[in-house]
């Protein structure tokens, strides 16, 4: 038998939380010395008091978890409600450091107000192009990235399945005609040689497509460098111009990536991390203008 602090030590809980758990009825000493009022445990508490401490982390009350804990939930039970409760938390985090980098970027563009744009904005005519594409609803700012990567791992691997070669560059555009945060319409996509394709492929109608992106004969565009993050920047640099200059928008927002794939091995690995370092990128944002 271990005295509390020792056994506190070995399960990596306070007294103070142990002392709780005694009143609460929770988890009690194995023997209270009835002259020194010492309180004893032994080792082969642990397993009740390490599902006591899973099932607070899952939110439960402790009122409910004795009625749980009670009830002896077997190793299988008590994993299932973990793995639950992990990829909530994993969601919460990824959610937690999506907000914290449009912090950032809010305060980045607080920073610049009144500064000079860093990137000159040009207008050009975009001649039709022809991709193959794949084209979702991205649920939330927070999925962004996981979803990017399989809608771009669906067209390589398509491509690379019927030999079809890649051009340059790849690129992704969003059809939303106004900023949003949830139920974003978004196209990855990526240039092809149409005269190095076979004509049966352009029929197909699977979950990736082929498609012309049409001519555009007044295409506002910006290249920039730097953070993904930023994008937005050079979005709001794109609009200033537009508004100075009497345009708006034409069509949906084309970004292209001229620093090659955005994922490394995306014909195979769908959770994969980016190819790039996403602090040194290369850009180039277009947006469709009219008077």
């Amino acid at each position: 038998m271990l005295r509390i602090g020792d056994f506190s030590r070995l399960a990596q809980v306070s007294v103070r939380t142990l002392r709780y758990y005694e009143e609460m009825g929770l988890f009690q000493p194995i023997e209270v010395d009835r002259f020194t009022d010492y309180r004893y445990y032994s080792v082969d508490q642990l397993p009740r008091l390490n599902r006591v401490l899973a099932l607070k982390d899952l939110g439960f009350s402790l009122t409910q978890i004795k009625d749980l804990v009670d009830k002896e939930l077997t190793v299988m039970e008590l994993r299932a409600m973990l793995t639950l409760r992990q990829s909530e938390i994993e969601q919460q985090v990824q959610e937690g450091l999506t907000k914290l980098t449009r912090v950032e970027a809010r305060l980045r563009q607080i920073e610049r107000e009144g500064k000079l744009a860093d990137y000159e904005v040009v207008l050009k005519r975009i001649e039709p192009q022809i991709v193959a594409a794949t084209r979702q609803i991205v649920p939330t700012l927070a999925d962004m990235i996981p979803y990017r990567s399989r809608m771009y791992a669906d067209v390589y691997t398509w491509l690379k399945q019927h030999r079809v070669k890649a051009s340059e560059p790849e690129m992704a555009i969003y059809y939303n005609a106004e900023y949003a945060e949830q139920d974003i319409d978004m196209e990855m996509a990526v240039a092809i040689d149409q005269a190095a394709m076979p004509s049966a492929l352009m029929d197909a109608h699977n979950q990736v497509y082929f498609h012309e992106l049409p001519a555009v004969q007044s295409m506002a565009s910006l290249t920039r460098h730097g953070k993904m993050s930023e994008i937005g920047q050079g979005l709001l640099e794109l609009f200033t111009w537009m508004g100075e200059n009497g345009y708006a928008a034409d069509g949906p927002y084309r970004e292209i990536h001229l620093f090659g794939r955005e994922f490394e091995q995306v014909e195979t690995v769908w959770d994969c991390n980016p190819k790039v370092d996403f602090d040194a990128v290369i850009i180039e944002l277009q947006i469709p203008v009219k008077r």
